[in-house]
């Protein structure tokens, strides 16, 4: 693979709007929000954003928040700009896409931007899972079911607990318990992970990620022009992306195992391999996907993940902090946006008392849709 587009692009501006239920917004006030904010930790004008990317929020009514209305609501004409819609994948995949553009001297300054209103303004999450309808006649539905099917053959192959899915979301939360920003800050126990009601068996509510309202927004720029900026340079040093357009019918869907190559490509580019992660957010829309992602990154072998998440090993202090602001299982659900802005501020070092000390290689994961899509970013220090 080319490693011609390491620290080609790097992220200069991130905010996030609040989070988790904010009456009377929109995902069009909370996205325009969140652009705000991150403008301003940018140090850019408006106008020196000439690009564009967006994801629709799952409660924005059709063209509500596209490219154009939010740049008419902006108040900005970008050179480059355009949607996509791949789940918890996009926000990684959109940076991407923004590196790109910036490479093909087609944008200089990119803004990739979401919101959502699903807290209040009534989610679509309860839709059935694989093509069109016809999984909801044997009552698969939402997202809960095919991640419930992951946790149960993960349990059935390799010896996988509830309550090792409990480390994770133990961790995630004890991480958000030092986020003022995070919506559920009150620390658990495995114990109470495990009094929690079934949501999908094998899955508790305590693996089960927030809805949320909120909106998020990431600006990347070149490498060269984010060292005239005000934020500490934050390197974008390696990408990847793997798809599959298989759903259930494919023997190992359960394991998207195309998630492995999404971060080995982002590896490659980068010259990283797993011991030279610090730290990493790795998608969590809920437990079992943080286990599959500890194995696709090579944090452990295939089946070990369970064991692996014990002893408080991914908390901060242990040998892999994951999810350091909490994640989409108790900071908010964002669909994988704040991952990133956790990961930036992790190399900028602005974290506070969740800060990993002397992190410089940060590993960002995206995944989305019925697990069809996957991504990957390495964030370093300038």
């Amino acid at each position: 693979m080319s490693h011609r587009l390491r620290r080609r692009g790097a992220i200069v501006g991130v905010g996030a709007s609040a989070q988790g239920k904010v009456p009377g917004a929109t995902a069009l006030s909370l996205a325009v929000d969140a652009f705000k904010r991150a403008l301003d930790d940018s140090g850019l004008r408006k106008n020196q954003i000439d690009g564009l990317l967006t994801l629709r929020g799952q409660t924005s009514p059709e063209g509500e928040q596209n490219y154009l209305r939010l740049g008419e609501t902006l108040g900005i004409n970008p050179r480059w700009t355009g949607g996509m819609h791949m789940g918890g994948a996009t926000a990684g995949a959109l940076i991407q896409q923004a590196v790109l553009a910036i490479d093909a001297g087609m944008a200089t300054h990119v803004a990739c931007v979401y919101g959502d209103a699903a807290a209040t303004g009534g989610g679509v999450f309860n839709r059935a899972q694989g093509w069109g309808d016809s999984s909801s006649i044997w009552g698969f539905m939402a997202a809960a079911a095919n991640s419930a099917m992951t946790a149960s053959r993960h349990m059935a192959l390799y010896g996988t607990t509830s309550r090792q899915l409990g480390e994770v979301a133990v961790a995630c939360r004890h991480h958000a318990s030092l986020n003022p920003d995070a919506v559920m800050r009150q620390p658990i126990t495995v114990d109470d992970h495990q009094a929690s009601r079934w949501i999908v068996e094998p899955l508790h509510l305590l693996d089960c990620c927030l809805v949320s309202d909120g909106g998020v927004c990431v600006i990347v720029s070149s490498a060269e022009h984010a060292r005239d900026l005000r934020q500490p340079v934050v390197p974008i040093l390696g990408m990847g992306q793997a798809h599959t357009t298989q759903t259930l019918g494919r023997e190992d869907w359960w394991y998207a195992p195309h998630q492995k190559a999404a971060v080995q490509d982002a590896y490659a580019m980068a010259g990283v391999g797993a011991s030279d992660i610090d730290v990493a957010q790795l998608y969590d829309n809920f437990t079992i996907s943080v286990l599959l992602w500890l194995e696709h990154a090579g944090f452990c072998a295939p089946g070990e993940a369970g064991a692996f998440v014990e002893g408080g090993r991914i908390r901060l202090g242990g040998q892999l902090p994951v999810n350091t602001a909490g994640g989409n299982l108790s900071e908010s659900f964002m669909e994988g946006w704040l991952h990133i802005v956790e990961g930036v501020r992790q190399m900028r070092g602005q974290c506070g008392p969740r800060q990993v000390p002397g992190a410089e290689i940060c590993l960002t994961t995206g995944r989305g849709m019925a697990l069809n899509c996957a991504n990957a970013l390495v964030l370093g220090k300038g």
